[in-house]
């Protein structure tokens, strides 16, 4: 059998960022939830998240930063720490955010050290937070979990891969190897035109050492899985069979999902399903986190198929009645787990992902 590490997410069930903030911790209990009633959790070892490694944390995030960010876990906001991002809309003062952060990185590290020691796949729906800076929290995000686990999976492999297919651009996890040619960042998202972070342009390639070993596949607003699915076939895949990693770390944020709030896209499950058959065809391990998305019905269904695919257990497309109930306390509502239709998009659309295509595939070095 397969071994699957998967981080109870319990610990934190019960932080919240504020009542009015668009990231919802519920969305961890509920998907937890449905996947035990899907019979999921059966098939995988539990691994119950500890505080990260300061040294692993100190070598990304500066300490000035995380002096600061632990005098906000009592909730307390004070003037300076807008210098640091910490008091914005995006990432408020809230009591134990501090804790809470250090522990989802922590998460993501015994995930790493699973694997290290044997797992072939983890799972931490906690993580994946990787907007945060070296000196400052950004977009939801205080410490960046994503580069506290590859670090840690750099003590071990020399080639780590990191797919990144929330809707957004994963600029914290590309800054802290943009340099690095052991770790090959690849974003696909929402064009930086139209969404935060305003980054991961398709000339965005790396630097130094490190050119070539940043891919960014930027898309316009309203793309479908036809021309998602089109552009993961056409480079994304072609530059992940060049890089040839030993490991991968996929953040498969769920805000790309049609529905969600924050962002402007049209997939449904079957582009992450082509994304996910394709990841695990490698043979290799492949630590999993969560990410964005703030239709929570989206991430409970995305996360469970994630944790299907994982364990290699089939699920039906039901959604049982004991959990509706439980969902409809926090006002969620899903009657069905599987999109099974496919979305298309505008010509418009179309010849915006052909460009970006030609582009790559003409200029950048790991696509020649």
């Amino acid at each position: 059998m397969v071994r699957v590490g998967f981080i109870d997410t319990s610990p934190f069930w019960k932080y919240s960022y504020g009542e009015y903030h668009p990231l919802k911790m519920y969305r961890l209990y509920l998907t937890q939830e449905l996947q035990r009633a899907k019979g999921l959790l059966e098939e995988v070892e539990i691994l119950y998240p500890k505080m990260a490694d300061m040294g692993l944390i100190k070598k990304f995030h500066s300490e000035d930063y995380l002096r600061v960010l632990e005098l906000a876990d009592e909730g307390d906001w004070r003037d300076y720490m807008i210098y640091y991002g910490l008091g914005t809309g995006d990432c408020p003062v809230v009591k134990g955010i501090y804790t809470a952060s250090l522990l989802s990185a922590g998460a993501s590290q015994l995930c790493a050290e699973y694997i290290i020691k044997g797992g072939k796949y983890a799972f931490n729906m906690a993580g994946g937070l990787h907007h945060a800076m070296p000196d400052r929290a950004s977009g939801f995000c205080y410490i960046n979990d994503p580069v506290i686990a590859i670090f840690k999976l750099l003590q071990n492999f020399k080639r780590v891969l990191y797919l990144d297919i929330d809707a957004h651009h994963g600029d914290g996890v590309e800054r802290a190897f943009y340099s690095d040619r052991r770790v090959f960042t690849i974003s696909t998202h929402e064009s930086g035109k139209y969404l935060f972070p305003g980054t991961g342009f398709e000339y965005e390639m790396g630097e130094g050492e490190g050119f070539g070993y940043s891919l960014n596949f930027p898309f316009p607003p309203n793309s479908g899985d036809d021309v998602y699915i089109w552009a993961f076939e056409n480079v994304i895949k072609r530059a992940i069979e060049n890089f040839k990693p030993e490991v991968v770390v996929l953040q498969s944020g769920a805000d790309a999902l049609k529905g969600d709030p924050l962002t402007h896209w049209n997939l449904t499950t079957n582009s992450y399903i082509t994304v996910y058959d394709f990841v695990l065809s490698l043979g290799i391990p492949v630590l999993a986190l969560g990410g964005g998305g703030y239709n929570v019905g989206n991430v409970c269904r995305l996360w469970t198929i994630l944790l299907s695919k994982l364990t290699g257990k089939a699920i039906d497309d039901q959604v049982p009645e004991e959990w509706k109930e439980r969902a409809r306390r926090y006002g969620v509502n899903i009657e069905k787990i599987f999109d099974f239709e496919t979305t298309t998009s505008s010509s418009t659309v179309w010849d915006e992902v052909k460009r970006v295509a030609d582009y790559l595939l003409q200029n950048h070095p790991i696509l020649k």
